[in-house]
């Protein structure tokens, strides 16, 4: 996948420069049809709790999580702590439309097994996408971010965790040059079914 952050030169489309000094994406799509204006940032505190919802969607859905009930957003302030700008964070995607700021998605990076020196340099991506703003390129654009922020990070080993059933996600990896790197067979026990967990990573 060829970078998105470039100019286009079409008076119907522009992109605006990706900032590396702010590390904040801005573009704009179909400029003429859909004013939308969107950006990948940090998340901040206030953010927990559209972050929380859009992870309670995937929960009720019952094939992008292993979650069975969904999660309170005090329950999750000690796991957003634990992300910080330059030590595995969280970024989310906000989209701005007459004067209204929503987050349509986030993404975050975090430790394996953080007390083992050894695996410094690796780290889990989850993502999670609003679902009223699925399948409009918001998963893709969040890992095409994760890949350039991984290497300044100093991770360059990414893999991710995900239950069997979520084809759509095994989808978006495979694109976006995930492998397979393992298979836990039916470990995953839903009230209706029981499924496994892959294991795709890549190099970045």
């Amino acid at each position: 996948m060829g970078p998105w952050f470039h100019a286009f030169l079409d008076s119907d489309n522009f992109v605006l420069p990706y900032s590396r000094a702010t590390k904040t994406v801005y573009w704009r799509f179909n400029y003429t049809s859909l004013p939308l204006t969107m950006q990948i940032r940090i998340a901040c505190p206030n953010d927990l709790g559209q972050i929380v919802a859009i992870y309670n969607q995937a929960v009720s859905e019952g094939n992008c999580t292993a979650d069975i009930t969904p999660l309170a957003v005090a329950h999750r302030k000690e796991w957003f702590a634990g992300h910080t700008p330059d030590n595995y964070p969280i970024y989310v995607m906000e989209e701005r439309e007459d004067q209204e700021k929503i987050i349509t998605g986030w993404y975050s990076l975090s430790a394996h097994r953080r007390k083992r020196m050894a695996l410094q340099n690796v780290a889990e991506i989850s993502y999670y996408v609003d679902k009223d703003h699925r399948r409009k390129g918001v998963g893709g654009q969040l890992m095409e971010h994760a890949l350039q922020e991984a290497p300044k990070l100093g991770l360059p080993n990414l893999f991710t965790i995900l239950l069997d059933t979520n084809q759509t996600s095994i989808a978006m990896l495979k694109k976006n040059g995930f492998s397979k790197w393992g298979y836990l067979p039916d470990i995953a026990e839903f009230p209706d079914k029981i499924c496994g967990q892959f294991i795709y990573g890549r190099k970045v």
